[in-house]
Protein backbone atom coordinates (compact mmCIF):
# COMPACT_ATOMS: atom_id res chain seq x y z
CA UNK A 1 0.00 0.00 0.00
CA UNK A 2 1.16 3.51 -1.13
CA UNK A 3 0.42 6.46 0.72
CA UNK A 4 0.30 10.27 -0.68
CA UNK A 5 0.62 12.59 1.31
CA UNK A 6 1.17 16.86 1.78
CA UNK A 7 4.81 17.07 2.36
CA UNK A 8 5.94 19.57 5.20
CA UNK A 9 7.15 19.82 9.00
CA UNK A 10 6.31 15.89 9.41
CA UNK A 11 6.44 14.33 5.77
CA UNK A 12 8.75 13.76 3.22
CA UNK A 13 6.99 12.48 0.41
CA UNK A 14 5.22 8.77 -0.21
CA UNK A 15 4.79 6.23 2.33
CA UNK A 16 5.09 2.48 2.20
CA UNK A 17 3.33 -0.16 4.25
CA UNK A 18 2.73 -4.18 3.78
CA UNK A 19 -0.88 -4.93 3.77
CA UNK A 20 -1.95 -8.83 4.26
CA UNK A 21 -5.33 -8.24 5.97
CA UNK A 22 -6.15 -5.91 8.46
CA UNK A 23 -4.58 -7.78 11.16
CA UNK A 24 -1.30 -8.35 9.25
CA UNK A 25 -0.02 -4.86 8.56
CA UNK A 26 3.75 -3.98 8.24
CA UNK A 27 5.10 -1.19 9.84
CA UNK A 28 5.19 2.36 7.68
CA UNK A 29 8.51 3.56 6.26
CA UNK A 30 9.22 6.33 3.49
CA UNK A 31 9.13 4.90 -0.05
CA UNK A 32 10.02 7.91 -1.93
CA UNK A 33 10.84 11.40 -0.95
CA UNK A 34 8.66 13.63 -3.40
CA UNK A 35 6.95 17.09 -2.98
CA UNK A 36 3.10 16.72 -2.31
CA UNK A 37 2.32 13.44 -4.05
CA UNK A 38 -1.54 14.16 -3.43
CA UNK A 39 -2.92 11.38 -5.93
CA UNK A 40 -1.22 8.45 -6.99
CA UNK A 41 -1.54 5.75 -9.74
CA UNK A 42 0.12 2.48 -10.60
CA UNK A 43 0.24 0.76 -14.17
CA UNK A 44 -1.89 -1.99 -15.28
CA UNK A 45 1.36 -4.01 -14.63
CA UNK A 46 1.95 -3.42 -11.47
CA UNK A 47 6.10 -2.24 -11.86
CA UNK A 48 5.69 1.81 -12.04
CA UNK A 49 3.81 4.50 -9.80
CA UNK A 50 2.64 7.92 -10.90
CA UNK A 51 2.31 10.57 -8.62
CA UNK A 52 0.58 14.25 -9.17
CA UNK A 53 3.07 16.85 -7.31
CA UNK A 54 1.04 19.66 -6.39
CA UNK A 55 3.32 22.29 -6.27
CA UNK A 56 3.26 26.21 -7.00
CA UNK A 57 7.62 26.35 -7.38
CA UNK A 58 7.73 23.98 -10.73
CA UNK A 59 8.86 26.13 -13.53
CA UNK A 60 8.86 28.64 -11.73
CA UNK A 61 5.44 28.55 -10.64
CA UNK A 62 3.97 28.07 -13.39
CA UNK A 63 3.08 24.66 -13.41
CA UNK A 64 2.75 21.70 -11.47
CA UNK A 65 4.54 18.23 -12.01
CA UNK A 66 3.67 14.79 -12.83
CA UNK A 67 6.43 11.85 -11.20
CA UNK A 68 7.04 8.39 -11.94
CA UNK A 69 8.85 5.58 -10.23
CA UNK A 70 9.59 2.28 -10.75
CA UNK A 71 8.62 -0.29 -7.80
CA UNK A 72 11.29 -2.75 -6.55
CA UNK A 73 9.44 -5.94 -6.37
CA UNK A 74 11.00 -7.15 -3.50
CA UNK A 75 11.13 -4.13 -1.16
CA UNK A 76 8.60 -1.93 -2.17
CA UNK A 77 10.78 0.67 -2.25
CA UNK A 78 10.50 3.70 -5.42
CA UNK A 79 13.36 4.88 -8.11
CA UNK A 80 12.68 7.93 -9.18
CA UNK A 81 12.61 7.52 -13.23
CA UNK A 82 11.65 11.39 -14.51
CA UNK A 83 9.37 14.32 -13.93
CA UNK A 84 7.42 16.10 -16.10
CA UNK A 85 5.40 19.38 -16.08
CA UNK A 86 1.88 18.77 -15.47
CA UNK A 87 1.01 21.14 -17.74
CA UNK A 88 -0.85 23.29 -15.20
CA UNK A 89 -1.10 24.38 -11.61
CA UNK A 90 -2.09 22.52 -8.36
CA UNK A 91 -2.66 18.97 -10.17
CA UNK A 92 -4.85 17.16 -8.53
CA UNK A 93 -5.68 13.44 -10.09
CA UNK A 94 -3.55 11.02 -12.35
CA UNK A 95 -4.33 8.31 -13.98
CA UNK A 96 -3.47 5.67 -16.87
CA UNK A 97 -5.37 4.52 -19.84
CA UNK A 98 -6.88 0.84 -20.25
CA UNK A 99 -3.46 0.16 -22.72
CA UNK A 100 -1.12 1.62 -19.83
CA UNK A 101 -0.08 3.70 -23.10
CA UNK A 102 -0.41 7.02 -21.47
CA UNK A 103 -0.61 9.42 -18.19
CA UNK A 104 -3.42 11.19 -17.69
CA UNK A 105 -3.58 14.32 -15.46
CA UNK A 106 -5.72 16.83 -14.48
CA UNK A 107 -4.88 20.33 -12.71
CA UNK A 108 -7.29 21.55 -10.38
CA UNK A 109 -6.39 25.56 -10.42
CA UNK A 110 -5.95 26.09 -14.45
CA UNK A 111 -8.87 23.71 -15.45
CA UNK A 112 -6.64 22.00 -17.90
CA UNK A 113 -6.04 18.20 -18.62
CA UNK A 114 -3.19 16.66 -19.88
CA UNK A 115 -2.61 13.39 -21.87
CA UNK A 116 1.72 12.02 -21.55
CA UNK A 117 2.87 8.95 -23.83
CA UNK A 118 4.62 6.66 -21.02
CA UNK A 119 7.83 4.69 -22.28
CA UNK A 120 8.10 0.60 -21.62
CA UNK A 121 11.32 1.95 -19.36
CA UNK A 122 8.26 3.72 -17.26
CA UNK A 123 9.30 7.51 -17.77
CA UNK A 124 6.96 9.84 -18.93
CA UNK A 125 7.38 11.75 -22.45
CA UNK A 126 5.83 15.69 -23.31
CA UNK A 127 2.55 15.63 -23.31
CA UNK A 128 0.54 14.49 -26.32
CA UNK A 129 -3.06 16.62 -25.70
CA UNK A 130 -3.20 19.83 -23.79
CA UNK A 131 -6.92 21.00 -23.30
CA UNK A 132 -8.58 23.81 -21.57
CA UNK A 133 -11.56 24.11 -20.00
CA UNK A 134 -13.17 27.52 -20.32
CA UNK A 135 -16.42 29.09 -18.18
CA UNK A 136 -17.39 29.70 -14.74
CA UNK A 137 -20.02 28.54 -12.26
CA UNK A 138 -22.23 30.96 -10.05
CA UNK A 139 -20.27 30.39 -6.93
CA UNK A 140 -17.93 33.49 -7.70
CA UNK A 141 -15.22 32.48 -4.77
CA UNK A 142 -15.48 28.83 -5.68
CA UNK A 143 -16.14 29.35 -9.59
CA UNK A 144 -14.56 31.95 -10.83
CA UNK A 145 -12.92 30.03 -13.82
CA UNK A 146 -12.40 26.43 -14.39
CA UNK A 147 -11.23 23.79 -11.50
CA UNK A 148 -10.37 20.38 -13.49
CA UNK A 149 -10.51 17.82 -10.38
CA UNK A 150 -10.57 14.44 -12.07
CA UNK A 151 -9.90 12.72 -15.89
CA UNK A 152 -10.91 8.66 -16.01
CA UNK A 153 -11.07 6.28 -18.38
CA UNK A 154 -14.08 4.37 -19.79
CA UNK A 155 -13.63 0.68 -19.14
CA UNK A 156 -13.53 0.41 -23.32
CA UNK A 157 -10.84 3.03 -23.56
CA UNK A 158 -13.34 5.33 -25.58
CA UNK A 159 -13.95 7.97 -23.72
CA UNK A 160 -12.21 9.98 -20.96
CA UNK A 161 -14.56 12.08 -18.37
CA UNK A 162 -13.80 14.55 -16.35
CA UNK A 163 -15.18 16.60 -13.71
CA UNK A 164 -14.64 20.02 -13.37
CA UNK A 165 -15.58 21.60 -10.07
CA UNK A 166 -15.72 25.23 -11.38
CA UNK A 167 -18.56 24.85 -14.02
CA UNK A 168 -20.58 21.90 -12.26
CA UNK A 169 -20.29 19.70 -15.37
CA UNK A 170 -19.06 16.18 -16.77
CA UNK A 171 -16.90 16.80 -19.68
CA UNK A 172 -16.72 13.80 -22.10
CA UNK A 173 -13.79 13.39 -24.76
CA UNK A 174 -13.29 10.67 -27.18
CA UNK A 175 -9.70 9.08 -26.62
CA UNK A 176 -7.95 8.13 -28.84
CA UNK A 177 -4.91 5.90 -28.39
CA UNK A 178 -3.53 5.53 -31.39
CA UNK A 179 -1.31 9.10 -30.61
CA UNK A 180 -3.26 9.96 -27.57
CA UNK A 181 -5.35 12.85 -28.15
CA UNK A 182 -8.70 14.09 -26.75
CA UNK A 183 -11.54 14.90 -29.13
CA UNK A 184 -14.69 16.42 -27.81
CA UNK A 185 -17.89 14.07 -27.54
CA UNK A 186 -21.22 15.43 -29.01
CA UNK A 187 -22.78 15.85 -26.35
CA UNK A 188 -19.74 17.55 -24.97
CA UNK A 189 -21.01 17.20 -21.00
CA UNK A 190 -23.36 16.15 -18.92
CA UNK A 191 -24.69 18.97 -15.91
CA UNK A 192 -24.62 18.77 -12.24
CA UNK A 193 -26.92 21.25 -9.80
CA UNK A 194 -25.55 24.61 -10.14
CA UNK A 195 -22.82 25.47 -7.20
CA UNK A 196 -22.55 22.24 -6.83
CA UNK A 197 -18.46 21.61 -7.49
CA UNK A 198 -18.53 18.25 -8.79
CA UNK A 199 -15.19 16.60 -7.54
CA UNK A 200 -14.98 12.88 -8.21
CA UNK A 201 -16.95 9.78 -9.82
CA UNK A 202 -16.57 6.08 -9.82
CA UNK A 203 -18.99 3.76 -12.42
CA UNK A 204 -19.88 0.79 -11.58
CA UNK A 205 -17.90 -2.36 -12.62
CA UNK A 206 -20.17 -3.15 -16.07
CA UNK A 207 -20.34 0.54 -16.89
CA UNK A 208 -23.73 1.26 -17.07
CA UNK A 209 -24.06 3.36 -13.94
CA UNK A 210 -21.60 5.93 -12.76
CA UNK A 211 -21.83 8.12 -9.40
CA UNK A 212 -20.82 12.30 -9.17
CA UNK A 213 -19.72 13.20 -5.79
CA UNK A 214 -20.14 17.24 -5.02
CA UNK A 215 -17.79 18.56 -3.05
CA UNK A 216 -19.34 22.10 -2.52
CA UNK A 217 -22.98 20.64 -2.10
CA UNK A 218 -21.75 17.31 -0.23
CA UNK A 219 -24.07 15.12 -2.72
CA UNK A 220 -23.71 12.08 -4.60
CA UNK A 221 -25.79 12.19 -7.98
CA UNK A 222 -26.61 9.17 -10.04
CA UNK A 223 -26.62 8.61 -14.03
CA UNK A 224 -26.75 6.10 -16.60
CA UNK A 225 -24.06 5.80 -18.71
CA UNK A 226 -24.26 4.76 -22.67
CA UNK A 227 -21.39 3.75 -23.59
CA UNK A 228 -22.05 3.29 -27.02
CA UNK A 229 -22.03 7.61 -27.27
CA UNK A 230 -20.87 8.39 -23.75
CA UNK A 231 -23.50 10.46 -22.64
CA UNK A 232 -24.99 10.44 -19.24
CA UNK A 233 -28.70 10.56 -17.87
CA UNK A 234 -29.36 11.53 -14.39
CA UNK A 235 -31.30 9.69 -12.23
CA UNK A 236 -31.42 11.33 -8.82
CA UNK A 237 -29.16 13.16 -6.38
CA UNK A 238 -29.09 12.46 -2.55
CA UNK A 239 -26.82 14.33 0.62
CA UNK A 240 -23.75 12.78 1.71
CA UNK A 241 -23.99 14.19 4.84
CA UNK A 242 -27.40 14.51 7.29
CA UNK A 243 -30.49 16.61 6.35
CA UNK A 244 -29.29 18.99 9.31
CA UNK A 245 -26.14 19.24 8.88
CA UNK A 246 -24.81 22.67 9.30
CA UNK A 247 -21.01 22.40 9.21
CA UNK A 248 -18.78 23.23 6.06
CA UNK A 249 -20.01 21.02 3.53
CA UNK A 250 -16.54 19.51 1.71
CA UNK A 251 -16.77 16.08 0.43
CA UNK A 252 -13.73 14.34 -1.08
CA UNK A 253 -13.90 10.80 -2.37
CA UNK A 254 -16.35 8.50 -3.82
CA UNK A 255 -15.54 4.55 -4.86
CA UNK A 256 -17.60 1.56 -6.24
CA UNK A 257 -17.59 -1.51 -4.55
CA UNK A 258 -16.46 -4.06 -6.51
CA UNK A 259 -19.45 -6.40 -6.27
CA UNK A 260 -21.20 -3.25 -8.18
CA UNK A 261 -23.91 -2.90 -4.96
CA UNK A 262 -22.69 -0.51 -3.20
CA UNK A 263 -21.13 3.04 -3.27
CA UNK A 264 -19.20 4.89 -0.63
CA UNK A 265 -18.28 8.77 -0.03
CA UNK A 266 -16.13 10.57 2.33
CA UNK A 267 -16.92 13.93 3.70
CA UNK A 268 -14.48 16.24 5.22
CA UNK A 269 -17.24 18.18 6.61
CA UNK A 270 -18.91 15.73 9.25
CA UNK A 271 -15.43 13.31 9.14
CA UNK A 272 -17.68 10.56 7.82
CA UNK A 273 -18.10 7.24 5.10
CA UNK A 274 -21.26 7.19 3.66
CA UNK A 275 -22.50 4.19 2.38
CA UNK A 276 -25.19 3.85 -0.19
CA UNK A 277 -26.91 0.45 -2.11
CA UNK A 278 -27.31 0.09 -5.57
CA UNK A 279 -30.64 -0.65 -7.29
CA UNK A 280 -31.16 -2.73 -10.09
CA UNK A 281 -31.74 0.79 -12.27
CA UNK A 282 -29.05 2.49 -10.75
CA UNK A 283 -30.61 4.28 -8.19
CA UNK A 284 -29.24 4.87 -4.22
CA UNK A 285 -30.43 3.83 -0.74
CA UNK A 286 -28.90 5.34 1.83
CA UNK A 287 -27.46 2.24 4.24
CA UNK A 288 -25.33 4.24 7.02
CA UNK A 289 -22.94 6.72 7.86
CA UNK A 290 -19.67 6.25 9.91
CA UNK A 291 -17.14 8.39 11.49
CA UNK A 292 -13.69 8.47 10.37
CA UNK A 293 -12.19 8.03 13.57
CA UNK A 294 -9.90 10.75 12.18
CA UNK A 295 -10.22 14.32 11.13
CA UNK A 296 -10.18 15.81 7.34
CA UNK A 297 -10.53 12.36 5.52
CA UNK A 298 -9.76 12.57 2.06
CA UNK A 299 -8.82 9.68 -0.20
CA UNK A 300 -10.28 6.14 0.74
CA UNK A 301 -9.51 2.67 -1.24
CA UNK A 302 -11.21 -0.47 -0.94
CA UNK A 303 -8.50 -3.69 -0.88
CA UNK A 304 -8.37 -6.05 -3.21
CA UNK A 305 -10.33 -8.72 -2.05
CA UNK A 306 -13.23 -6.15 -1.07
CA UNK A 307 -13.11 -6.89 2.11
CA UNK A 308 -11.82 -3.73 3.79
CA UNK A 309 -11.94 -0.13 3.27
CA UNK A 310 -9.29 2.03 4.89
CA UNK A 311 -9.68 6.07 4.67
CA UNK A 312 -6.75 8.46 4.95
CA UNK A 313 -7.72 11.09 7.75
CA UNK A 314 -5.99 14.22 6.58
CA UNK A 315 -5.90 15.91 9.65
CA UNK A 316 -4.84 13.38 12.10
CA UNK A 317 -2.07 11.67 10.70
CA UNK A 318 -4.04 8.46 10.29
CA UNK A 319 -4.99 5.37 8.24
CA UNK A 320 -8.23 3.32 9.60
CA UNK A 321 -8.68 0.22 8.37
CA UNK A 322 -13.33 -0.85 8.42
CA UNK A 323 -14.44 -4.39 7.79
CA UNK A 324 -16.95 -4.45 4.68
CA UNK A 325 -20.09 -6.60 5.95
CA UNK A 326 -20.26 -7.94 2.00
CA UNK A 327 -24.21 -8.44 2.38
CA UNK A 328 -24.90 -4.88 3.41
CA UNK A 329 -21.73 -3.01 2.67
CA UNK A 330 -21.75 -1.60 6.06
CA UNK A 331 -18.70 -0.63 7.98
CA UNK A 332 -17.23 -2.04 11.15
CA UNK A 333 -14.43 -0.35 12.60
CA UNK A 334 -11.29 -3.28 12.99
CA UNK A 335 -9.16 -1.43 15.36
CA UNK A 336 -6.23 -1.13 12.97
CA UNK A 337 -4.54 2.24 12.92
CA UNK A 338 -1.78 3.63 11.33
CA UNK A 339 0.21 6.49 11.64
CA UNK A 340 0.72 8.00 8.62
CA UNK A 341 2.01 12.28 8.12
CA UNK A 342 -1.00 13.94 6.28
CA UNK A 343 -2.02 11.39 4.22
CA UNK A 344 -4.22 12.03 1.31
CA UNK A 345 -4.28 9.18 -1.16
CA UNK A 346 -3.82 5.65 -1.03
CA UNK A 347 -3.32 2.97 -3.88
CA UNK A 348 -2.86 -0.81 -3.97
CA UNK A 349 0.16 -2.74 -5.81
CA UNK A 350 0.44 -6.51 -5.49
CA UNK A 351 3.92 -7.20 -4.50
CA UNK A 352 6.42 -9.38 -6.57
Amino acid sequence: MYVGTYTGPTSKGIYLFRWSGATRVGSIALAAGTVNPSFLARDPSGRFLYAVNEVSTYQGGKSGAVSSFSIDARTGELEFLNQVSSRGTDPCYVTLDKTGKYVLVANYSSGTLAVFPRGQDGKLGEATAIVQHTGHGPDQERQEGPHAHQIELTSDNRFAVAADLGLDELLVYRFHPADGTLEANHPAFATLDPGSGPRHFAFTPDGKFAYVLAEMASTVTAFGFDSSTGTFDKLQTLSSVPKDFKGHKEAAEIAVHPSGRFVYASNRGDDSIVVFAIGAQGRLTFVERVPTQGKTPRGFVIDPTGSYLLVANQDSDNVVVFAIDLKTGRLDPTGTILSVPTPVALEFVRSG
